[in-house]
């Protein structure tokens, strides 16, 4: 991490979110899915942070990160693609989607692209079966898909800002 007024901003920002929770029971949570989305992800510095100022050790909060699947220890590109494995979505070709976009975005799973636009992933289910196979895009859900559409769904994302 740098030491860039942006950087300085956020932790400032984290700051106050450990103050405003840090009396309530089960704090942790919260203030991980609030520093989370200042921060894009969770990196081991701001662990540390949030361990420091909850007087909890690195272990627990390290632990409740990487427990939980809505936690990122890796940054998330503008957009988030995750490929439902689960099987219902596997069984109808997930791994055929996964792998194209893999081959179109030159990233491994739970990757960012270098210019930060895409990260990729994949997860268990989305709860979304009777679409299958099942992928989302940040929150958008996009359903009954076939490789070949992989394309023409990412030619758009290419084309926005």
């Amino acid at each position: 991490m740098c030491n860039c007024k942006e950087m300085t901003a956020k932790f400032a920002e984290l700051d106050e979110i450990i103050e405003k929770h840090k009396d309530e029971r089960g704090a942790l949570i919260p203030i991980l899915h609030e520093a989370q989305e200042v921060f894009g992800y969770l990196p081991y510095e701001v662990q540390e942070r949030i361990a420091d100022g909850l007087g909890v050790s690195m272990a627990k909060v390290y632990g409740v990160v990487t427990f939980y699947s809505q936690f990122s220890l890796k940054k998330k590109g503008k957009y988030k693609i995750n490929v439902c494995m689960g099987t219902a979505c596997y069984v109808k070709g997930a791994g055929d989607i996964l792998g194209k976009f893999l081959e179109r975005l030159s990233i491994d799973v739970g990757e960012c692209t270098p210019d930060g636009k895409f990260s990729l992933d994949s997860c268990r289910c989305v709860g979304a079966c009777g679409l299958a196979p099942v992928v989302t895009i940040n929150d958008e859900v996009y359903g009954r898909l076939t490789p070949e559409q992989v394309d023409e769904i990412m030619n758009q994302y290419e084309l926005m800002e």
